[in-house]
């Protein structure tokens, strides 16, 4: 059994990515941020050898195809679906062991918040990150113990107040546990802080 660590990217095209920064500060520097802030992440995460690194991209092809990722990383297609079956599937299809999945848009992830993450996947069935807008940055399931619920995100309102109170509740009947509470970045307001 082994950690895998799936970071979710979308191929980042003006327009597609990072659509409520790019109300604030335009689609073409929307996406540029989200890349290459992306591009740094996956290089920071994805360095040691304490998990196996995925990034699970979007649209599918374009993503499998992509030269904009750095080299070297496995990948695996999003598929169909909302954001939340989309990430149920990375939390239950990724080979035996425990599972975290991120998103690239949190500037201040480290691999220490991973490990700690997967520390805390030792003591309980789930964990969630807490990020300030009351979404989460990071879930993941142990696997192996209980079995994930047959609701995993599927009732979650995203991009809401709701969103962590929502995943939660999805969670039921696991144990969880809470990382760090970090920060994400959906407005210029939240780039500048």
């Amino acid at each position: 059994m082994r950690r895998s660590l799936v970071i979710f990217v979308k191929e980042p095209r003006p327009g597609r990515v990072k659509t409520r920064l790019a109300r604030d500060i335009g689609a073409v520097d929307a996406a540029w941020w989200f890349r290459h802030q992306s591009a740094r992440l996956i290089r920071r995460l994805a360095a040691g050898r304490r998990w196996h690194s995925v990034l699970a991209v979007t649209p599918d092809g374009e993503g499998l195809a992509s030269r904009v990722w750095p080299a070297g990383i496995a990948r695996w297609p999003q598929g169909r679906g909302n954001l939340g079956a989309r990430m149920a599937r990375a939390l239950t299809g990724m080979p035996p062991g425990p599972v975290i999945v991120v998103g690239a848009d949190i500037l201040a992830v480290t691999p220490g918040h991973i490990a700690e993450g997967f520390r805390l996947l030792g003591r309980y069935d789930a964990v969630l990150g807490p990020a300030t807008d009351g979404g989460y940055w990071m879930i993941g399931l142990k696997r192996g113990g209980r079995p994930a619920p047959a609701g995993l995100l599927g009732e979650v309102r995203w991009s809401s107040a709701h969103t962590l109170a929502d995943a939660v509740a999805s969670l039921a009947p696991l144990d969880i546990g809470y990382a760090a509470t970090l920060r994400d970045v959906d407005t210029a307001d939240d780039l500048q802080r």
